[in-house]
């Protein structure tokens, strides 16, 4: 009973910038962690990075976004953030929101949103 809905993929040229937002709504009251996976044609879905509770939430990335990518989470808003910079074509993708709430047995996906990153 949470749904989360992703924005702000499109088309960006080698070295842009794009930001991704997921909004997450239903009956929260506790966020434990909410990240970004992304999926290319062909390719199995692979995380990119997450923000997990604990103050005010640690992150983690893939290696291959690191120093690139930035999560960020607004709790009052029940919304994460992925700032991508410097993007590469390896990164076009369907990238899908996922998040973990309290209270909850399963995690929740989003339907994802496209990101082409042209040459």
């Amino acid at each position: 009973q949470v749904h989360l809905v992703e924005s702000g993929g499109g088309l960006v040229q080698t070295g842009g910038s794009l930001r991704l937002s997921c909004a997450a709504s239903g009956i929260i009251f506790r966020i434990n962690a909410m990240g970004w996976y992304r999926q290319a044609p062909g390719k199995q879905r692979e995380l990119v990075a997450v923000i997990t509770s604990g103050g005010g939430g640690s992150t983690n990335y893939a290696d291959s976004v690191k120093g690139r990518f930035t999560i960020s989470r607004v709790n009052a808003k029940n919304t994460v953030y992925l700032e991508m910079n410097r993007l590469k074509p390896e990164d076009t993708a369907v990238y899908y929101c996922n998040g973990e709430f309290g209270g909850y047995g399963t995690d929740y996906w989003g339907k994802g949103t496209l990101v082409t990153v042209s040459s």
